[in-house]
């Protein structure tokens, strides 16, 4: 699977209705893809609506790429937003893909994105760390993807879904106290380049 996350800057008080504009746009005929998640940011830096899309193939989404930056208003809030920034990524290839919270029985609300920079040389490496060690830390709370980007730097992008920021903070300190996180090794193939924001879903998001 192919992911797109979409980062609008928008003006204070206008996420509601930047939401309803951005399903509308990822709804409408022409549009490729899937939205999978609409997120408010609650901690990290703020005012920000991060849009997960996901994508069949990367002839898809660089289709829907094209549409988005050729619309007169993109995800139609182009008189709204500030700034508008699209990442491409590719999902680790061993992961299921990305499904709504009605499907998955994945749900938050509270989720956590979180990008690393990788070395050169470390992705496959990377990948295959996870592949071993997602599945024993998934007992503690779900990983919804990691991905690895197509475009900018050389880095992947985590998300993880919590019920509360509490068992989030408890659920990361069990997984290192039974030392099954981070992966043994992992961190050697990343580099000090690492953000993590924390996101609630906003009222469209099929990402609950």
């Amino acid at each position: 699977m192919y992911y797109e996350l979409a980062t609008l800057t928008l003006p204070f008080g206008t996420a509601g209705q930047a939401a309803a504009q951005v399903q509308a746009f990822a709804s409408a005929p022409e549009a490729q893809g899937e939205l999978l998640a609409c997120w408010t940011t609650d901690i990290g830096e703020l005012n920000r609506m991060i849009v997960l899309r996901g994508f069949t193939d990367v002839a898809t989404l660089e289709a829907e790429r094209q549409r988005t930056q050729h619309s007169a208003s993109p995800f139609g809030c182009g008189d709204l937003y500030h700034s508008l920034s699209l990442e491409s990524f590719r999902g680790f290839p061993w992961m299921k893909p990305v499904r709504p919270s009605a499907e998955s029985g994945i749900v938050g609300p509270v989720y956590e994105i979180r990008t690393y920079g990788i070395k050169p040389g470390g992705v496959q490496a990377t990948i295959d760390l996870w592949e071993q060690y997602v599945p024993p830390r998934e007992a503690l709370s779900p990983c919804v993807v990691a991905m690895v980007a197509l475009d900018g730097p050389l880095r992947f992008t985590n998300i993880w879904a919590y019920p509360t920021l509490d068992a989030r903070s408890k659920a990361r300190a069990d997984a290192v106290a039974q030392g099954i996180w981070p992966p043994k090794g992992g961190p050697a193939h990343l580099t000090t380049q690492m953000v993590s924001t924390i996101a609630l879903p906003t009222a469209v998001s099929p990402l609950k």
